[in-house]
């Protein structure tokens, strides 16, 4: 049946086809999967096979409308029908003639279409027969260029040209075999003009000879490339056999010249460029698979990194940088001053040698964010490294590169991180340092804290010199006693002690309470901190000279609003004392019981922790014995010594205190610290012992609003102690207003704040018997010395 004898019936069902256009006398296979577009070739099936295709205006839509479908399609028959296991329907169909699209009768559940064939005229003159012709003759050669450059096509497609004349034909033939885009096919199959489709299609034949032509170019000279490359690569390979017979340097790659590069712009030292250029030179000669290549080649990796002439320009400004201080740090006054001394001197002498500063005090005091706070106002780079724990040498100085896995220390491995040769480097917790079989980084240390050496600060690794005067670095410590005696001579110590009542709840209210609401998703609409709550949380849930654990409360508090936030609490929480108890349970810290009356025996005395001051009482007791004296609440070794030379300042002075000659050979005494779990030692008990074994010796009670420290030698003598600023601070939370110190502490007093001095009675004193005067309740018998206290003394009670 040809396309002149077909007849075309009113209503036609209508299929529309993605990604495709069907030409006429097309056969093709279609995969049909929409419902309607199933019910559309079951129609056609029942009724006379024919179905018109039209292709889709979106490829996309899966359900077309009148719009989205070209109106000129073509009506094809369906030969063969075929239904799939997963639903869908396979037909073949062939195209039968083009038509048109004059009315939709229905579209649901399928279009039911009505068309209109299209005629094309012939044309039997001879100048369309000869335009024909050469149109033909043209397609034919080109369409045989685009097989011979590699387009796959039906193979019969030529021969089947062969023996069609019509032009109209053929342009279907071709367009239907080229696979093209949907818009360019359904332009051709719209041209009813025979000569025009041809030509349109001869047009889209030449533009892909010259895409072809273009794909077989750039193949054919990446394949030249790829020999050429090939080529050279043998070439090279004579070249260095040839060259390593002759016992010639091998030829530098771009690898090798890249990392020339890199080195030579590193600003390097002399002498280091010439070392690093000979290791070079040797990778340059070793073969690449050599064990020692990869060693060498991650050595030039870190010399070329290092910031050998990289820095920061410093941005000193005193009044910024005492801003930034206060901003980010309460009270540490001293700390602050010494800072900003140092920030002055580095602005009008900008060579100047860092000095090495060491903050030392109790944990949470702000020692490491101090570190911060200056490079801020330097505008300098900031590093920390932690030294805790470190107990091998190399950690500090380097591994030798002859060992497998090899590295540079903590400060060469600090300056590539950061890329600046004068950082601020904080060496945190330099206290902590051990040392076992594999060196001591203590001693390392000697080098990298000495202003006068760490100019030619050698690493093992790098077994050249590095300039770290540059650097400012700042160390911190809780103990200043376990760091080595040379080790702290190189440094300039800066005690931070702890923080009082009132610096505490200030620096709650300014700094913790905001970070910690910032930290836990709660807002100030949902929380608010009263005074009242924060001195009560300070008192009885944290017992430390820092802020650390105030800190975590803090956030503990705030955690349980947002919990309770969650749970669809709207009331906002104001944290009281009550509040607190509610929130974190029943006090982790209760004050020591004080004293109730003057008791015989029993002397109060000021401790230093790392934790802050503590009061702890001293008790003597009395036994029948035949002399001697038992010591309990685990006393340290120094503790130990200083109950002896109590005792025996007693028995050498028996006179003096009126005491019995044989008082000691008929009575035992038995002196006990509490706290019998925690460990104690210092030489600051040694005048609150000797005043509770002279109390029970000579029946004489110990005044209960007295409080002591200091060193006792056998003669008498008090000597000095430290940590006078946090027992005054434990005097006070215990309400304790009389304090005895040695006179040569009243330096260390005149240092702390007014608003704790104010509230306590400091009284000096140089000799035992000045304070047994005080202490006691009764007067002992006077000894020539006379007590050096301060002004306060003459306003003390009478005892």
């Amino acid at each position: 049946m040809d396309d002149k004898s077909l007849q075309i019936p009113e209503q036609i069902p209508m299929l529309p086809v993605r990604d495709i256009v069907i030409f006429p006398y097309m056969i093709i296979p279609l995969f049909v999967g929409r419902e309607s577009s199933i019910q559309a070739v079951e129609d056609s099936l029942a009724k006379n096979r024919l179905i018109f295709l039209a292709s889709q205006k979106d490829l996309a839509e899966e359900s077309p409308t009148e719009e989205s479908v070209y109106s000129v399609g073509t009506v094809a028959m369906i030969i063969r029908m075929r239904k799939l296991a997963d639903g869908r329907v396979k037909i073949l169909i062939q195209g039968m003639t083009k038509a048109t699209i004059t009315k939709f009768h229905q579209s649901q559940p399928f279009f039911n279409v009505a068309v209109e064939k299209v005629v094309e005229q012939s044309d039997e003159s001879e100048e369309f027969q000869l335009k024909a012709e050469a149109l033909i003759r043209t397609t034919k050669e080109q369409l045989e260029k685009v097989i011979a450059l590699g387009k796959v096509l039906s193979p019969d497609i030529l021969l089947v040209l062969q023996e069609i004349v019509d032009p109209g034909r053929v342009a279907d033939l071709v367009a239907s075999n080229m696979g093209l885009k949907v818009d360019e096919a359904q332009k051709i199959l719209e041209t009813d003009d025979h000569l025009e489709r041809l030509r349109l299609v001869n047009e889209i034949l030449l533009a892909e000879v010259d895409v072809l032509q273009m794909q077989a170019k750039i193949r054919t000279t990446a394949k030249d490339e790829m020999s050429k490359s090939q080529r050279e690569y043998f070439l090279r390979e004579q070249m260095k056999a040839i060259k390593s017979e002759l016992g010639e340097a091998d030829s530098k790659n771009d690898e090798m010249d890249e990392l020339r590069q890199k080195i030579m712009t590193a600003g390097m030292p002399d002498e280091v460029e010439k070392e690093v250029v000979k290791q070079l030179g040797r990778l340059e000669r070793m073969h690449p698979d050599a064990s020692e290549a990869s060693m060498i080649r991650t050595y030039l990796d870190w010399m070329a990194d290092l910031p050998w002439n990289k820095e920061t320009i410093d941005n000193i400004e005193i009044i910024k940088a005492k801003k930034i201080l206060e901003a980010d740090h309460h009270g540490l006054e001293k700390a602050k001053e010494r800072i900003l001394e140092f920030l002055a001197v580095k602005k009008l002498k900008d060579n100047m040698k860092g000095p090495i500063l060491c903050f030392c005090g109790p944990p949470g005091v702000g020692k490491t964010s101090l570190g911060k706070s200056i490079a801020k106002s330097m505008n300098r780079k900031y590093f920390r490294i932690a030294l805790g724990g470190v107990k091998d040498e190399a950690e500090i100085r380097g591994h030798r590169r002859t060992y497998v896995g090899a590295m540079p220390g903590k400060i060469v491995q600090a300056l590539k991180q950061i890329q600046t040769n004068n950082p601020v480097i904080v060496l945190d917790e330099i206290d902590k340092l051990g040392s076992d079989f594999r060196g001591d980084p203590s001693a390392a240390m000697l080098e990298v804290l000495d202003p006068e050496q760490n100019a030619a600060f050698r690493d093992n690794y790098l077994n050249v010199d590095f300039d770290l005067s540059k650097c400012l670095f700042i160390a911190t410590a809780n103990v200043v006693e376990n760091i080595p005696a040379a080790l702290r001579d190189r440094m300039e110590l800066i005690p931070i002690s702890g923080y009082t009542q009132a610096e505490k709840v200030e620096i709650t209210k300014k700094h913790l309470i905001r970070k910690q609401i910032e930290n836990n998703g709660v807002d100030n609409d949902h929380i608010e901190f009263k005074d009242d709550g924060i001195n009560y949380l300070i008192a009885h849930y944290t017992r430390e000279a820092g802020v650390r654990n105030l800190e975590r409360e803090i956030g503990s508090l705030c955690r349980k609003v947002a919990k309770e936030v969650v749970m669809g609490a709207t009331n906002k929480f104001f944290i009281d004392s009550k509040q607190v108890v509610n929130f974190l349970g029943a006090p982790k810290y209760l004050k020591e019981e004080k004293l109730q009356e003057d008791v015989v025996g029993v002397s109060t005395g000021l401790a230093w922790t790392q934790a802050g001051g503590e009061v702890l009482y001293v008790e003597a007791l009395n036994m029948k014995g035949k002399g001697g004296f038992t010591l309990t609440g685990q006393m340290g070794d120094v503790m130990k010594e200083s109950a002896t030379a109590a005792i025996s300042y007693a028995r050498a002075h028996y006179d003096e205190l009126g005491i019995d000659t044989k008082w000691f050979e008929n009575n035992h005494i038995h002196i006990h610290m509490p706290a019998g779990g925690i460990p104690k030692d210092g030489p600051s008990a040694g005048i609150t012992m000797t005043t509770a074994i002279v109390s029970i010796i000579t029946n004489n009670p110990v005044r209960k609003d007295v409080a002591m420290t200091g060193e006792v030698t056998l003669t008498g003598r008090v000597l000095p102690i430290g940590g006078i600023k946090e027992k005054a601070l434990a005097a006070l939370s215990h309400d304790i207003s009389t304090v005895i110190c040695p006179l040569a502490n009243k330096k260390d007093v005149d240092e702390i704040p007014e608003e704790i001095r104010s509230k306590i009675n400091f009284i000096f004193v140089e000799h035992l018997d000045e304070v047994l005067q005080i202490a006691l309740k009764s007067k002992v018998k006077a000894n020539k010395k006379k007590s050096s206290g301060s002004k306060a003394k003459a306003t003390m009670p009478a005892a």
